[in-house]
């Protein structure tokens, strides 16, 4: 008798179980209502559950998702030579010239376009690498820093640099020197303010403005 009784009991509780979960899950649209552990937890589940299934079925998986984008390949002339260079939709010609190229006297500063530490020439025209992509510049001309320097000599602002001290810790120079030979040869040179503004992109986290704008100046006078 006991074990019948234990037994009709224990069927009992799992039957008022199933009824309790759904007059909370009723109630759980009135205002105020706070649920239980076990009612927060069975949700919970339940809506997990719902997703897994539901990506089962449609089919959809993290690495389809995460697969990348086709490479496709350009050419360009980097500092005088013509190459042809693979690169995907995403890849910023920062990115190209220092990892697909090797020229890594182009820094990358802030990536964000603030310090100028990534200035290259693109067809004559100072830009910063690390904000305009790879596959844009088909056909372009680019000048880096290494480009600068002919049969052995330094571009004469590569030597301004050196005689007037105008870089201490050197890793915004190489910016710095791009961006002054745009400005001097669009022709934002006539006063050492007028340097200073056109200048102004680049960053200096040493604060060698002084020597920059002396050096920039020395080489606009010699030309």
């Amino acid at each position: 008798m006991s074990e019948h009784t234990s037994s009709e009991g224990g069927r009992d509780g799992a039957d008022l179980e199933q009824v309790t979960d759904a007059s909370a899950a009723a109630t759980a649209e009135k205002p105020g209502w706070t649920p239980t552990r076990r009612q927060f937890v069975g949700v919970a589940g339940g809506a997990a559950g719902g997703l897994a299934l539901s990506g089962v079925l449609t089919g959809s998986s993290s690495e389809a998702e995460t697969a990348p984008p086709e490479e496709t390949t350009i050419s360009v002339t980097i500092n005088g030579k013509r190459q042809q260079v693979s690169v995907d939709s995403r890849t910023s010609l920062l990115d190209m010239l220092r990892e697909r190229i090797g020229l890594t006297g182009t820094k990358k500063g802030c990536n964000q376009g603030a310090c100028g530490a990534c200035t290259v020439l693109v067809n004559g025209r100072r830009i910063v690498s690390c904000l305009t992509l790879a596959v844009m510049h088909e056909g372009a001309e680019l000048t880096t820093v290494e480009g600068l320097a002919q049969n052995g000599r330094l571009h004469p602002l590569q030597q301004a640099f050196i005689d007037r001290d105008a870089f201490q810790c050197g890793f915004c120079t190489s910016g710095q020197i791009v961006s002054g030979v745009g400005c001097i040869r669009e022709g934002h040179t006539g006063s050492p303010e007028e340097i200073r503004e056109w200048m102004s992109g680049n960053i200096c986290r040493c604060g060698a403005y002084p020597n920059i704008v002396a050096a920039v100046a020395q080489t606009a006078k010699a030309r």
